[in-house]
């Protein structure tokens, strides 16, 4: 399978305090989220960075209770919006009590009144989960984390170790195994990206304990494991096996982009951009976990310890990469101008 090479790298904004989320609104901004600061701001291609404000940033502040890796965490976009009009976003954040998805109008740069779509998903210092992400079926896809308490992800009764999938208003999505239910995925340890491929294919990276991270291709109500399960366990465990793994010092895999020719992940223990090829799968057999392998290539690390740690990737309206560096989230050597939104072109 054919490599690609970094063509350039270009620094779009720097110093932002702590970013986990990043996302494109119609108009090509990005609305990027700061997880202990609980604001967001959103930034031009042209590295113009402007706070977020109104009441439904108040609001958002207000409810967020940041401790080690909580906060405000994912953000994704509605569908459907025209550019320059009023645009509704959904936000991942943790609460005094849970985690939680709020839903608000942006319009320009200010947000309106949040309510709340999800909650009830278990909180914990670490291990929340977080990120968002609307599906091609139209429907808005949640990670969550075990929150250290493993018996949380085998369970279909908790939210906990889980892929959710709802509707904008956050109702269990319809096709979900349990009507009643919005989880979608379970016998996760800890989803921090979540992509589609152009056949539909669904694609997840997991943080793995002392072992291995993942990559994983997401089916409706399969069991991917944990903590029963690290890494692959073979068609015999009764699970279903990652299509790569990387040791923990090598990825920490935290938000992922997919391309028409890759799946990019931002290693943040790694400090690395992973990029894993894809490779087509015949459509009769998109639905077997059997074949899940087969659709991906060799692992390919860029940006390898350029930039250190890497917190999240989404592809641009121009077709670039940007990048989010986590380099000021307490487990990092933040250098002058950390964090900072990178634009990377590779080909």
């Amino acid at each position: 399978m054919p490599t690609v090479q970094v063509r350039s790298v270009e620094e779009v904004a720097s110093g932002l305090a702590v970013p986990w989320g990043l996302a494109f609104l119609p108009d090509g901004r990005a609305v990027v989220t700061l997880r202990d600061a609980a604001r967001l701001v959103l930034v031009a291609a042209d590295g113009t960075v402007t706070d977020v404000t109104g009441p439904g940033a108040d609001e958002v502040a207000a409810a967020t209770v940041p401790r080690s890796e909580g906060g405000l965490l994912g953000v994704a976009v509605v569908p459907g919006a025209e550019p320059g009009g009023p645009v509704d976003v959904v936000l991942h954040l943790t609460a005094a009590q849970d985690n939680r998805v709020l839903r608000a109008t942006l319009d320009g740069s200010v947000l309106g009144p949040t309510r709340v779509l999800v909650e009830g998903i278990p909180k914990g210092a670490n291990h929340n989960g977080g990120r968002l992400a609307f599906g091609p079926d139209g429907h808005l896809y949640v990670t969550t984390g075990d929150t250290y308490a493993t018996g949380l992800a085998p369970d279909p009764a908790s939210l906990g170790g889980k892929v959710l999938r709802v509707t904008a208003d956050g109702a269990p999505a319809p096709g979900n195994p349990d009507p009643s239910s919005p989880v979608w995925t379970r016998g996760h340890r800890n989803v921090q990206g979540i992509g589609w491929a152009p056949d539909g294919r669904a694609v997840a990276s997991e943080f793995g304990q002392d072992t291995w991270d993942e990559l994983n291709v997401l089916h409706a109500g399969a069991d991917y494991g944990w903590p029963a399960v690290e890494g692959t366990g073979g068609a015999a465990s009764g699970f279903v096996d990652p299509v790569a793994v990387w040791s923990t010092d090598e990825a920490s895999p935290s938000g992922l982009a997919v391309t028409d020719e890759g799946v990019y992940l931002a290693g943040l223990r790694g400090r690395t951009l992973w990029r894993v090829p894809l490779r087509p799968v015949p459509a009769g057999a998109l639905d077997d976990p059997a074949a899940d392998a087969a659709g991906f290539g060799e692992p390919q690390p860029l940006l390898a310890g350029e930039h250190g740690r890497l917190r999240a990737v989404e592809v641009a309206p121009d077709g670039s990469l940007w990048v989010l560096t986590g380099n000021t989230d307490g487990r990092g050597d933040p250098a002058p101008g950390d964090d900072r939104v990178l634009r990377v072109e590779v080909g």
